[in-house]
């Protein structure tokens, strides 16, 4: 009978999610993993089987994290409009510049392993789908509100807003000293 674990699994998976974040997939080495999470390389194997298959947890995981927080965001008391421009500032605010630079994980590994992973792209996709169907209910709601104009669609509103939160990641990993994060936002919320 082999030892038992001398580890806890899921905090080694949030443990490989920031070390991915902040190197990404391909710069990650397997020997980073095995210090970061503090286990033998045979410990990390018989958990996880090899690095990708770890990265496909951790992505996971960042997704599941990323969609509840977009979610809290886009439940809270209020006009869905001012919950559609909270869930776009979270990405401006001053207090969010750690995260800001690493940007976004899924948009991350989109453009490192997007047509290279199906596996990825796939997981990748999904977050985005769920992240696009929170918007698109909250928009939704506030065209039944008359917040919102009606004569766009919904589904069209929703998947110009994430694409405008994902080029937003892109653009926050650099200084925005001129504010362009929040032009975009006054801009993107005139525009429905």
């Amino acid at each position: 009978m082999g030892r038992p674990r001398q580890f806890d699994e899921d905090v080694a998976i949030s443990a490989a999610m920031e070390l991915f974040w902040r190197k990404g997939y391909g710069a990650t080495t397997p020997a980073d993993l095995t210090d970061a999470l503090g286990v033998g390389k045979g410990s990390f194997y018989n958990a996880f089987g090899s690095k990708h298959a770890l990265f496909e947890q951790a992505l996971r995981r960042y997704g599941d994290e990323r969609v509840a927080r977009l979610t809290a965001i886009l439940t809270q008391p209020g006009a869905a409009r001012k919950r559609l421009q909270a869930a776009l500032e979270q990405l401006a605010t001053t207090s969010n510049r750690h995260l800001r630079h690493r940007g976004c994980l899924a948009t991350n590994t989109a453009a490192e392993l997007g047509g290279l992973d199906r596996s990825a792209s796939e997981i990748v996709r999904g977050i985005f789908d769920r992240m696009e169907r929170a918007l698109q209910s909250t928009i939704e709601e506030g065209q039944r509100n008359g917040e919102i104009v009606v004569d766009r669609d919904a589904k069209d509103v929703a998947s110009l807003l994430l694409t405008t939160i994902v080029g937003m990641a892109v653009m926050a990993k650099t200084a925005d000293r001129g504010g362009r994060l929040r032009r975009v936002i006054t801009a993107l919320m005139a525009s429905f």
